[in-house]
């Protein structure tokens, strides 16, 4: 993730490999230099009760990942396999695009690209069960 930036807001609190930070009083700019920082916007993190759905799992699971609490290579594995049974199910172009996306970050080690892929997901995901329900 060299080179990364983040723009915070007051108060809002971030994950970087582990350890939390809060934002002071102001807006304010990270300049994340180190490659392959984990980090992890606090909000968006998902609840572990909130893992109730297909693709709210595969971005918990990476998710964990990123805050440490998972080893990526054990977890590599079981990410790809829970990335190609959404693939099953979500097959028009632009959730195959995210798809694919997620599937070549977690190849090259990049979860937080692959959780920003899945959580593009989440809409259209509410979308459907929304449909499925009424």
């Amino acid at each position: 993730m060299s080179g990364l930036v983040l723009k915070l807001s007051p108060k809002e609190r971030i994950l970087i490999n582990g350890a939390v930070i809060e934002n002071g009083d102001r807006r304010s700019r990270l300049f994340i230099v180190t490659p392959d920082a984990n980090i992890l916007r606090l909000r968006d993190a998902i609840h572990p009760d909130e893992a109730n759905t297909p693709v709210r799992r595969v971005c918990y699971s990476t998710q964990l990942v990123l805050s440490g609490d998972s080893d990526p290579d054990d977890a590599r594995h079981q990410l790809l396999l829970r990335i190609e049974e959404l693939s099953q199910v979500l097959t028009d172009p632009d959730s195959r695009t995210h798809l694919s996306a997620a599937t070549e970050a977690v190849l090259s080690g990049q979860f937080y690209q692959c959780l920003k892929a899945l959580r593009a997901l989440l809409p259209r995901e509410d979308r459907l069960l929304a449909v499925r329900n009424s």
